[in-house]
């Protein structure tokens, strides 16, 4: 089938852009021009019209991309129309009257560039987070991994463990063979560099998932101290329910931020006190795990409560910030407090607030510091890249010749890994390596 879809954003704008790919593409446009083809990569006005009853629908700019030289690779057509929602229900109504046609899945013309080698797994992955950028720290990141720096390293490991998988094959299968004594010699050496590499690269503080996904802040404290208040101060906007009834907020509520050019999703939580609640009490329970998985927690009190020994024991206050709201009230005793260095703000008045965000902004900084170097962006690489590692530790315990069918066996699954991160698993290469390199049978 042919594929189509509005590919600009929806609503009303200047420029609407109406993507079509796939063999008919052809015939679409000679249905809804009732003209011949124009020149390939040349914008060209046409108008375009309904098929039956030939009403003219808008003039718009038609370019022409012939496969295979076309971002998925087929014959492709882009249509760039005025962006009012009638002139664009027109023209999907109108393609989709044709029957060789049908409206594109989410993401379907990318997948279809994968499918046809257009473009590795990586690249695709990094066109969803270029789109989906909402700093300029995450449109760098996704810049820089679709220009193939990381589809590069992966690629250098995984043909290294190819090379000695070959050797290893060629040593299984053609036993009287005898191979260059280098080589038997390098197999160790060669998959403790490539393990080394993958190690290094593992050890990154997750700083590429932080930047995709945003660097997680948990707001967690007693009821009644101000975390829902801190929460839309933030976020400029009544983002959380503000009530002087204890217990108000049960759920995690989150909010999206830029802050400093870094993405951050700050999240509000249950006020932490002994309830006999059920909801509040799962709430409660939220708050502790949302604070555990957060790279960093702002822990606010008040000077009426400032008894948090309880509910602290279990955090990790390494990655804290200690917070007293409501200083304008006064009448707090710090003698508890001064080795955790508060800082005493007030919500209300804005007092000392920008104090509380040059250390949030600090503490951003140190967490982001190994941006250049990143090459994992997301947990699916993390996970290929740990087991991976995992079956390079196996094969690197075998040492007996007669464990070489097992061994062979721990590096087809290592390089599997290695494969899958940018989408290329292909036993054939194996095989290639090896009559290239020992020209065997002739």
């Amino acid at each position: 089938m042919t594929i189509f879809a509005l590919s600009s954003g929806p609503g009303i704008s200047g420029v609407a852009v109406i993507r079509i790919s796939g063999s008919k593409t052809k015939d679409v446009i000679k249905n809804i021009t009732t003209r011949s083809l124009p020149e390939p990569r040349v914008a060209t006005l046409r108008k375009v019209i309904q098929i039956k009853t030939k009403e003219l629908i808008d003039e718009c700019v038609l370019i022409w991309f012939p496969g295979p030289n076309s971002y998925t690779g087929e014959d492709m057509a882009e249509i760039h129309a005025h962006g009012s929602i009638a002139v664009v229900k027109s023209i999907l109504d109108c393609i989709s009257q044709i029957d060789t046609c049908r409206l594109a899945e989410p993401g379907e013309f990318t997948k279809i560039a994968f499918q046809n080698e257009k473009i590795n797994l990586l690249k695709a992955e990094s066109i969803g987070d270029l789109i989906a950028a909402e700093t300029d720290i995450q449109r760098r990141q996704a810049l820089k991994i679709m220009s193939g720096k990381s589809s590069k390293k992966f690629n250098s490991w995984r043909e290294m463990l190819l090379k000695i998988l070959s050797n290893l094959e060629a040593k299984i299968d053609f036993p009287d063979e005898d191979l260059p004594d280098d080589i038997l010699s390098n197999i160790k050496k060669s998959s403790e560099k490539v393990k080394f590499e993958i190690k290094q690269t593992l050890n990154d503080s997750k700083v590429g998932e932080r930047i995709r996904e945003g660097f997680k802040i948990a707001i967690l404290g007693p009821t009644n101290v101000g975390k829902s208040s801190l929460l839309n101060y933030f976020s400029k906007r009544e983002a959380a329910i503000v009530s002087e009834i204890a217990g108000t907020t049960r759920d995690i509520v989150e909010v999206h931020l830029n802050i400093n050019g870094y993405p951050v999703v700050m999240s509000d939580t249950a006020g932490i006190r002994n309830s006999k609640d059920e909801i509040e009490k799962k709430g409660i329970k939220l708050a502790l795990k949302k604070a555990e998985d957060a790279d960093l927690n702002l822990l606010v009190f008040e000077p009426k409560n400032v008894d948090f020994t309880g509910f602290l024991k279990d955090l990790n206050l390494k990655k804290s910030i200690f917070i007293i709201n409501k200083s304008d009230l006064g009448n707090y005793d710090s003698k508890n407090l001064d080795q955790y260095k508060p800082i005493y703000i007030s919500i209300k008045d804005e007092t000392n607030i920008d104090k509380l965000i040059y250390q949030i902004k600090d503490n951003l900084k140190k967490k982001f510091v190994c941006t250049e170097d990143t090459l994992i962006t997301r947990e699916r690489h993390r996970q290929h890249l740990l087991q991976c590692v995992d079956h390079l530790e196996e094969f690197s315990r075998k040492e007996n010749e007669k464990d070489f069918d097992k061994a062979a066996e721990d590096l087809r699954l290592a390089t599997r890994h290695l494969g899958m991160l940018v989408g290329k698993v292909n036993v054939e290469e194996i095989l290639g390596s090896i009559f290239n390199d020992f020209c065997i049978g002739k």
